[in-house]
């Protein structure tokens, strides 16, 4: 069973690697800035509206295309060379992805593609193809 669909949004910006840490001496709390929850719940209402019939439990491969509207001197189609790091995208995406039912567990992506474009319109292609 394959998966092929975009979200037409724009992409956000903010990464899984952006948590804060706070407190004193032995006393730490791990947290989430408002931006990246922002982020998290936009992902998440989009994936819901794509969300196959049951989880994916087998080996896949994961196919993203990242497109942001293009800015300044940036072409429609060209490769997006600036942040966010493509492994950071991801990582936020697939934890969405889990909490939507898309995976019993994103560690069954053994295959992964990940590309960013400066492209119009916005949004976020992804494909799921089981291995």
């Amino acid at each position: 069973m394959s998966l092929e669909f975009f979200m037409p949004m724009m992409p956000p910006t903010v990464t899984h690697q952006e948590k804060k840490i706070t407190g004193r001496g032995k006393k730490k709390i791990v947290y989430e800035p408002m931006e990246l929850k922002d982020a998290r719940a936009k992902l998440r209402a989009h994936l819901a509206r794509h969300r196959p019939d049951k989880p994916y439990t087998g080996a896949v491969r994961l196919v993203t295309k990242w497109c942001f509207l293009p800015v300044g001197e940036h072409e429609h189609g060209e490769w997006k060379t600036t942040k966010p790091d493509t492994d950071n995208m991801i990582k936020l995406l697939k934890d969405c992805m889990v909490q939507e039912g898309f995976f019993v567990n994103d560690a069954i992506v053994a295959s992964e593609m990940t590309e960013k474009f400066w492209a119009d319109p916005p949004g976020i292609f992804v494909g799921i193809y089981e291995l």
